[in-house]
C-alpha cells in the first residue's frame, strides 16, 4: 500500500507532508511555529528570571556557602525530607491502587473521584488545618506525624491527577487481562505490569510532592513544626540574605528533581520507541503513515 504521508518535524516547524487530492491540491499545507508564541515565551522567561537574577544579586554568592554553618538549616531540613517520605508512601500506597482500581472495575466514579481529590485545593490550608487540630488526639497535635497525614490530604489533587494521566496513556484493560491468561496474579500484573508503564507519572507525582513539602508554610506553622520552610521564614528576621540564599536552594533542588524525570522519561522512551522528551531543543522526528 502507497504512503498516505509523513509527519516531519524541523526544528520549530511541524509539517503533515501527504499525497495531493484527485484534483492536484494539497489536502494540508506546512505551518510555521507563529511568533506571537515566541513573545509569549519571551514574556515568560524574563518574568521568572528576573525575580531569580534580583534574589540572587541580593544574597551574595557568599551566603550559598554560609546557609549551610546556619543553626537549624540541618535540623528543619530533615524534618522536611522525613515528612516527605511519609507523605510520598502514604500518598502512593492510596492512590495508586484506588486510582487504578477505579479505571479498571468503576470507571463510571471518574469523575466523582476528580471532584472529591480537588477539594483539597479548593478549601484553604488555614481552613482544613484549623478542622484538623480540633479533632486531632491530643498525643498528635504539635507533631509531625499529624503534619505529614494532613500533608497526604494536600498532595491528593497532585498524585491523582498525575496518575491519571499516566493511566489514560496506556490500554490498562487489556494489559490487565492479558497479564491475568498469562497466569499472573493481581499483585504480580501490578508490580510487574501496571507499575513500569506508569514510571514517569509516579516519578511526576513524587515530585510534586516532594515540592509540595518542600515549599508548605501555613499547615506546618500552625502546627507548630519547624520545617524548612518555617525556617527561613524565621531565619528571615535575623538574616534576610541567607534566607533568600536558602530559598534558592531549595527551588535548586525542585529543578533538578524536574530535570531527573525529563531524563528518566527520555530514557524511557528510546527504549520502547517512543517520542523523545528533550529540555532545549525539538527532535528531528520523520514518521510514514501508510507504508507498507
Amino acid at each position: 500500500m502507497a504512503p498516505i504521508g509523513r509527519f516531519v518535524t524541523e526544528g520549530t516547524m511541524l509539517r503533515l507532508i501527504r499525497r495531493p487530492s484527485g484534483d492536484g491540491t494539497p489536502i494540508f499545507r506546512s505551518g510555521r511555529f507563529p511568533a506571537w508564541r515566541w513573545v509569549i515565551l519571551l514574556v515568560t522567561g524574563v518574568y521568572f528570571l528576573v525575580p531569580l537574577y534580583a534574589a540572587i544579586r541580593f544574597a551574595g554568592l557568599h551566603a550559598f556557602g554560609s546557609v549551610f554553618t546556619q543553626a537549624g538549616f540541618g535540623s528543619s531540613l530533615w524534618v522536611s525530607v522525613q515528612l516527605g517520605i511519609m507523605t510520598w508512601i502514604i500518598t502512593m500506597v492510596l492512590m495508586v491502587p484506588t486510582t487504578i482500581y477505579v479505571h479498571l472495575r468503576l470507571p463510571g466514579l471518574r469523575r466523582v473521584m476528580e471532584g472529591i481529590t480537588i477539594l483539597p485545593i479548593v478549601i484553604p490550608p488555614v481552613v482544613l488545618i484549623i478542622g484538623v487540630l480540633q479533632i486531632a488526639p491530643l498525643s498528635l497535635k504539635a507533631t509531625q506525624w499529624l503534619l505529614g497525614i494532613e500533608y497526604v490530604v494536600l498532595a491528593m489533587p497532585f498524585a491523582y491527577r498525575a496518575i491519571d494521566a499516566g493511566l489514560r496513556s496506556i490500554d490498562l484493560k487489556t494489559l490487565t487481562e492479558a497479564s491475568s491468561n498469562l497466569g499472573a496474579s493481581w499483585l504480580t500484573t501490578l508490580w510487574r505490569v501496571i507499575l513500569p508503564n506508569l514510571r514517569t507519572s509516579l516519578l511526576s507525582a513524587s515530585v510534586l510532592i516532594v515540592a509540595l513539602v518542600l515549599g508548605e508554610y501555613t499547615m506546618a506553622s500552625l502546627n507548630l513544626v519547624q520545617t524548612f520552610p518555617v525556617w527561613i521564614v524565621l531565619f528571615d528576621q535575623d538574616n534576610a540574605q541567607i534566607s533568600v540564599a536558602a530559598s534558592m536552594l531549595a527551588l535548586i533542588v525542585t529543578w533538578l528533581f524536574l530535570m531527573l524525570i525529563v531524563l528518566v522519561g527520555s530514557r524511557q522512551a528510546r527504549r520502547t520507541g517512543r517520542g523523545e522528551v528533550n529540555l532545549f531543543s525539538v527532535t528531528t522526528i520523520t514518521t510514514t503513515i501508510g507504508e507498507s
